[in-house]
């Protein structure tokens, strides 16, 4: 297998960092008109549009909620293909994987894996994973469409009998699109995913990982790597996961920001005008098609102006997942080489599948506002490697003693500025003899700023 990769994907020390995930600043759609033959369709009674344009969406505000929301989610995860149910075999092969993963991951990071009994580890389908994820990812979810759902006009915008038009469509427009959307992102979602963390957040109250062995074995066969192998590598990734993001403040801090980023979308009240300008309005044969598709694209959906309050956000919610990812890199490092004969391969193999990952399958981490390039999951990893290098797991160990502990988004680059901050001291190390130990430069200011 080819192992060479681009300079700007490679991680610290010439280690693939697990994660690549980036967005754009999307603004809102350019066409603020009302599309040529709109009244001529509609008869100009925005009543009478509403009626016709919910019959011509066939039903897919009830496959977006309940049942349906989750039919619709499995539908996209498996291409609208059969599973079989995972074998007997398989399952009893991950119970014991995760118990080989659970004993070296608390070894290493010296973390509770679990508050009582051992870890729950299930060998699952593409459907069985969405089932669980619905549920698991609810919550951020329903707070980013709540954020979505109320638009910030001015008073001559609010005036206009045409936005008012567009705005009862939209009232009525927003379940539906709440609920398909939701459904879109973890259709999506679980299309890609490999176990429980497809995302480095917490998972609601979903105590129970998962290893996906249908995408874990077609990946396995696309790179010709061992199955058992593979399947040890995901248990170790999604164990190292479970243990930090149980962290209390940890995932606080996580929770709490991307909740704040969630309520702070700004909706674009021209943005269905806009997606309505993009739709053949002439060519009723076609209409239908249109619609359902703009109404099953989380990007047209919410393709509203990130707010600057998101903005100012940004660089803290990219600090605290920084010490997510850079933990999980340095620690299957550790221990992964020690038990897995293919470990870089397959971490090869998980990189280049995710830097060649489409938009579309970006679009959930985008939406969440992690807005994550390699620079900064390279940062993450060197400052958890810095704090090893520095103070030992007595450094790292730091990071769980409470919320205070947590670095700062000047911190990730400077780990001496940290270790100095929380009281431990520690030894240069050899390579950076003649540099200012707490990683600062002439002027007092983070040389990584």
């Amino acid at each position: 297998m080819d192992a060479q990769q681009p300079d700007a994907a490679r991680g610290s020390g010439d280690q693939p960092s697990l994660y690549d995930a980036r967005v754009s600043d999307q603004g809102p759609f350019d066409d603020d008109d009302l599309p040529e033959g709109f009244d001529a369709l509609f008869g100009g009674d925005p009543a009478a549009m509403l009626q016709n344009l919910m019959g011509m969406l066939g039903g897919l505000g009830q496959a977006g909620g309940g049942d349906g929301g989750a039919q619709m989610a499995i539908q996209i995860a498996t291409g609208g293909s059969s599973e079989p149910n995972v074998d007997p075999v398989d399952r009893m092969a991950v119970e014991q994987l995760a118990r080989v993963a659970e004993l070296h991951i608390a070894e290493a990071t010296g973390l509770r894996i679990t508050d009582d009994g051992p870890l729950q580890v299930d060998a699952v389908t593409r459907a069985d994973w969405v089932r669980r994820s619905m549920n698991a990812y609810r919550p951020i979810l329903e707070r980013v469409a709540n954020g979505m759902a109320s638009p910030i006009v001015d008073d001559a915008i609010g005036s206009d009998p045409q936005f008012a038009m567009i705005e009862q469509m939209m009232a009525s427009f927003r379940p539906i699109m709440v609920n398909t959307t939701t459904a879109s992102m973890i259709g999506h979602l679980g299309a890609k995913a490999l176990g429980s963390y497809a995302l480095p957040i917490p998972r609601g109250d979903d105590d129970a990982l998962m290893i996906v062995i249908p995408a874990l074995d077609e990946f396995g066969e696309d790179w010709s790597l061992d199955s058992d192998e593979v399947r040890l590598w995901m248990a170790l990734h999604d164990v190292a996961h479970h243990a930090v993001l149980r962290v209390p403040h940890l995932r606080d801090r996580i929770d709490n920001l991307l909740g704040a980023y969630a309520d702070a979308f700004r909706n674009d009240p021209t943005a269905m005008e806009g997606m309505l300008g993009d739709a053949e309005i002439t060519d009723p044969a076609n209409l239908q098609q249109q619609l359902q598709s703009m109404f099953g694209d989380p990007a047209a959906l919410l393709g509203s102006m990130r707010s600057d309050e998101q903005k100012a956000l940004l660089p803290e919610v990219h600090a605290a997942i920084a010490v997510v990812v850079g933990v999980v890199d340095h620690v299957m490092d550790e221990i992964g080489a020690k038990l897995i004969g293919g470990y870089q391969q397959i971490t090869e193999a998980l990189r280049r599948r995710r830097v060649t990952a489409s938009s579309s399958d970006r679009f959930v981490d985008r939406l969440l506002g992690l807005e994550l390039d390699q620079d900064l999951f390279d940062r993450g990893r060197s400052f958890v490697d810095g704090v090893a290098e520095r103070a030992g797991s007595e450094g790292i160990a730091a990071l769980w003693a409470g919320p205070e502990n947590l670095p700062t988004v000047n911190e990730i680059g400077a780990p001496g500025l940290w270790l100095a901050r929380v009281g431990i001291d520690f030894e240069l190390p050899l390579d950076d003899l003649g540099e200012d130990p707490l990683g600062l430069d002439a002027d007092g200011d983070s040389e990584e700023e």
